[in-house]
């Protein structure tokens, strides 16, 4: 196969890439490893009105609407934050929708088709056997990227994350938070959506063998006040870059390199939200490839790094500090007391003091 552009990955980032870039009037190719768009769902759900990309909360994928946050920290609390408020979506729809613009302006979306590896000549070798030949790839395959990888661009930080659904029994319209030393590194959410809760938590990569049954502790917890039910309806889970922006260009022979969204570290490292983000960067990154093959050049690539460092670059650095300050703290003291868990969480005003930024 043969085309301008090599999309891997067809999440919000890809998706979104692949719709601007075939509106320019290039032959767009994308490829992912799922059998369909957005399946299986592999997130929260949740996208905060403050980072909201455009059209995103009155997508027709938007379940309910999220009025404010309660934090509740390990020893004290809980502390409501008013007016926080965002749209929990239907993941999966939300994707597929993605999907059926990207495929509206001309680009041929393939499914069940992972990219195995580049070869020395910038081409990518499908599952399938199929190699792929483009004059710009774009790498938009998540926090283990392989094309990151083929360049020297990995995520080094990782949070693993383990979710669950359950039947929600009152109605909701907050995102619970839990902040607490059963955590490390990450923290746990009830988030609820129309007739089910999400119920997670993500965890330092190394505490992995953690996350079941502190998982399942979490839903007990929950449960036990009678908002939601104990039936497991479904389980889903992944990682999520928490070392902040990387190099997103580079090149393999010829062949120019670019990468949006969780495959450029692109998702928030104390959150980990990642939603808008992803198809802002994606949305970007569509428009450098088509300025680059148009007559832009390196200087498109370049100007899209500088796009990403402008946007994102001092609110990632902010919260990679903050993971570190509470990295640290645990460290020297064995656990952490409520006052520094607060310091590492946005709904307290600790976390924005412009001093303890890196």
């Amino acid at each position: 196969m043969i085309v301008d552009i090599a999309i891997v990955g067809l999440g919000p980032a890809g998706a979104s890439a692949a719709a601007i870039a075939a509106r320019s009037g290039l032959s767009v190719a994308g490829f992912d490893r799922k059998s369909s768009a957005g399946h299986p769902v592999q997130c929260a759900e949740f996208i905060p009105a403050m980072l909201d990309a455009g059209e995103l909360a009155i997508s027709s994928s938007s379940v309910q609407k999220i009025d404010e946050m309660i934090t509740y920290v390990e020893g004290s609390g809980p502390d409501l934050t008013k007016n926080f408020s965002g749209h929990m979506i239907d993941r999966q729809m939300f994707d597929a929708s993605l999907v059926q613009i990207a495929e509206e302006a001309g680009a041929k979306c393939h499914f069940g088709a992972s990219a195995k590896a580049l070869d020395d000549r910038g081409r990518l070798i499908l599952s399938t056997g199929e190699r792929v030949a483009a004059k710009i790839i774009l790498g938009a395959d998540g926090p283990r990227s392989i094309i990151g990888a083929a360049v020297g661009s990995e995520n080094e930080q990782i949070i693993e994350t383990r979710q669950v659904s359950v039947e929600l029994l009152s109605p909701h319209f907050a995102t619970d938070i839990y902040l607490s030393n059963a955590f490390p590194g990450g923290y746990g959410w009830m988030f609820p959506k129309g007739k089910i809760a999400n119920i997670g938590i993500g965890v330092e990569a190394g505490e992995r063998p953690r996350l079941r049954a502190a998982l399942d502790a979490l839903v007990e917890q929950i449960a036990a006040t009678g908002q939601v039910g104990r039936k497991v309806l479904g389980y889903t889970g992944g990682p999520i870059p928490a070392g902040g922006l990387i190099q997103p260009t580079g090149k393999i022979g010829e062949t120019p390199i670019i990468l949006a969204g969780d495959a450029a570290g692109l998702a928030n490292p104390i959150t980990g939200a990642g939603i808008s983000v992803a198809v802002a960067t994606g949305r970007l990154a569509g428009e450098a490839a088509a300025s680059y093959l148009h007559g832009g050049g390196v200087g498109a690539l370049e100007l899209y790094a500088e796009e990403l460092e402008d946007d994102y670059g001092a609110s990632l650095r902010r919260a990679v500090a903050r993971r570190k300050n509470l990295r640290d703290w645990s460290n020297k003291n064995g656990a952490l007391q409520a006052a520094e868990m607060r310091s590492g969480w946005i709904a307290y005003p600790e976390y924005w003091h412009a001093e303890q930024a890196a």
